[in-house]
């Protein structure tokens, strides 16, 4: 048999008909959260307008900095662009950017209104990776090693974030422990990440997990400029947005050491089942940034702006390009086919483009 094909004449007439988005992610389930992630917007906005307590906020919100503003939108798109960079260099580098950055810009919006700690994006781009042609092999073994990869930036800056701290080399603390105990959390979770691979593997559908592991650690190795300064930069431009909206508001910046480990806890609220993850990431930012010793008036200020910014441009960016993306999965051959190990494809308006080769 020839391994070479055209996509148009195996692609399915309408696969979006014939299989449409999982329940986790469907149509439905996103425009539900987005109205409820609108809501607590509006709910958030009134109460800092009307509620007699809430005086202290309003005065420093009436304060803003619009070019400061301004300028931590400018990072939301590096950290989004960061997102698209990891993306292509872990999935394929095969599709084009256009392909790479719709992809990546969807899972962006999935999770912006989505209650699933970053799954929800992930189970976005798997489904479309599917339906673009490429293996449930191939996808389980690279997502499992994009959530790695990008997990281990973070825990990787958790940990120099921590020492820094401990040290005084990145400010200081309220304690010398603060510092220490994260650093040493990150660690192990780190070494058990990558020494739990053998025992997973033997755990029958957990092998999974242990190729993903694998897969990253390869992919580590190969010093893909992609996947080292996409993970880095995806992280890093969110941290700098946060300290930006210190700055935009006339409060004094936390140190460097304080924003990474405050930044990557309180992530950890995320995981609360809350669309958009409202109360569960902004209390977990406060909670940690005032345990570090910044005000709780500066902290809360900072982080309703920082939470406002990453919510919004990511969902105006991501779900339009899930919408342009699911009309050209549809109506057009499409160059995530290109990227199934293996063999070669023919695209539409592109010719014969080869296949890069198990690795």
């Amino acid at each position: 048999m020839s391994d070479r094909f055209t996509v148009e004449y195996l692609e399915p007439p309408d696969p979006l008909e014939a299989e449409p988005l999982p329940d986790e992610i469907s149509s439905s389930r996103l425009r539900r959260s987005l109205l409820i992630v609108g809501g607590l917007v509006l709910v958030v906005i009134a109460a800092i307008t009307l509620v007699p307590g809430l005086g202290s906020l309003r005065e420093r919100f009436a304060g803003a900095s619009p070019g400061w503003l301004v300028f931590a939108g400018v990072l939301q798109l590096g950290s989004c662009a960061s997102y698209v960079m990891v993306f292509r260099g872990v999935f394929c580098r095969h599709m084009s950017w256009r392909t790479s950055t719709e992809i990546g810009l969807a899972e962006l919006g999935a999770n912006s209104v989505l209650s699933v700690g970053g799954a929800g994006g992930l189970a976005l781009g798997a489904w479309i990776l599917r339906r673009g042609g490429l293996p449930v092999e191939y996808i389980a073994r690279r997502t499992v090693a994009f959530f790695l990869i990008t997990s281990a930036a973070n825990t990787t800056f958790l940990v120099l974030g921590g020492v820094g701290l401990a040290s005084g080399v990145l400010g200081g603390a309220p304690s010398w422990w603060l510092g220490a105990i994260p650093a040493v959390c990150a660690i192990v979770v780190i070494g058990s990440a990558v020494g739990a691979r053998r025992l997973v593997r033997r755990i029958g559908r957990a092998r999974v997990v242990a190729d993903g592991v694998d897969e990253a650690l390869r992919l580590l190795r190969t010093g893909e400029p992609l996947i080292w300064l996409g993970a880095a930069g995806y992280m890093l431009f969110d941290v700098a947005m946060l300290g930006v909206c210190f700055t935009a508001f006339g409060n004094p910046v936390p140190p460097v050491g304080v924003l990474l480990v405050a930044y990557i806890i309180g992530q950890l609220g995320g995981l609360i089942p809350i669309p958009g993850g409202f109360g569960g990431v902004d209390g977990g930012l406060i909670g940690t940034l005032v345990i570090y010793g910044v005000d709780a008036t500066d902290a809360a200020v900072a982080v309703i702006a920082y939470r406002g910014i990453l919510l919004a441009i990511p969902a105006v960016l991501g779900l339009p390009a899930l919408a342009f993306l699911r009309r050209r999965l549809r109506d057009e051959a499409h160059d995530i086919a290109a990227c199934a190990p293996g063999e070669s494809v023919e695209i539409l308006g592109r010719g014969v483009v080869e296949r890069p080769s198990p690795v």
